[in-house]
């Protein structure tokens, strides 16, 4: 990747936070091309600098690199997608379903299902005391750090993803990996140089329709307006 395409490659302290935070989409079309140790170093570095209930780092975050691996994970990963989504591509693509992917956002995530192998480098998030736990909320202990990961890699012109679509084979995925028995991925997050597509603000919901002010459906415009 030529590091002219993004300033941030060649000085990614010169990305300011709020720009990162505006504008870091996932990033599905990303090149094989390989990462540099430093710079996966430095990415992972700044991950384990994000938030940790009770400061308690009972986390690890294992780099997958292995195309067998890779490969095997990615198979699973393929048969998620098209039972969850590949079974509806007509009726997204016309538009047919309200909500959740747009036909170009379908087409994205349809192409990170058949490529994922090819992303260069993989990290799971782990987090150890999570596989018996009945808390909605045990996330919450690590994904502040996930997103630490993701803006990094912003900041060094690497797309991102973070997605979950390899679940149900949690148990073959342990063994793989080789982690403890009470141990739980709580992600899959491949990092590439991005092959296509830029960096911009992902379209959302305006603020004001979704924050509500002390009470929920309590909302106010802008300069404290109610409505």
């Amino acid at each position: 990747m030529d590091p002219a395409v993004d300033p941030a490659v060649a000085d990614p302290a010169s990305l300011p936070v709020l720009e990162a935070l505006h504008s870091t989409p996932a990033r599905r079309y990303l090149a094989p091309d390989p990462i540099p140790d430093g710079v996966l170093w430095e990415i992972l570095d700044a991950a384990v600098r994000g938030p940790s209930g009770g400061n308690a780092q009972q986390w690890g975050w294992v780099v997958v690199t292995d195309p067998d691996v890779k490969r095997t994970v990615a198979a699973w990963y393929r048969e998620n997608w098209e039972a969850a989504y590949g079974v509806r591509r007509a009726q997204i693509l016309a538009g047919e379903v309200d909500g959740g992917l747009t036909p170009r956002g379908y087409l994205g995530a349809e192409h990170l299902a058949h490529h994922l192998a090819d992303a260069p480098v993989w990290v799971f998030p782990v987090l150890r005391g999570a596989a018996g736990a009945t808390s909605p909320r045990v996330g919450s202990s690590i994904y502040g750090a996930v997103q630490h990961l993701c803006l990094a890699a912003r900041a060094h012109g690497i797309g991102t993803s973070l997605t979950t679509l390899y679940g149900g084979h949690e148990d073959e995925l342990r063994a793989l990996l080789g982690l403890p028995e009470d141990a739980l991925t709580m992600a899959l997050v491949p990092l590439g140089y991005p092959s296509k597509g830029r960096w911009a603000q992902p379209k959302r919901r305006p603020v004001e329709e979704v924050v509500h002010w002390e009470k929920w459906g309590a909302h106010r415009e802008r300069g404290g307006v109610a409505r």
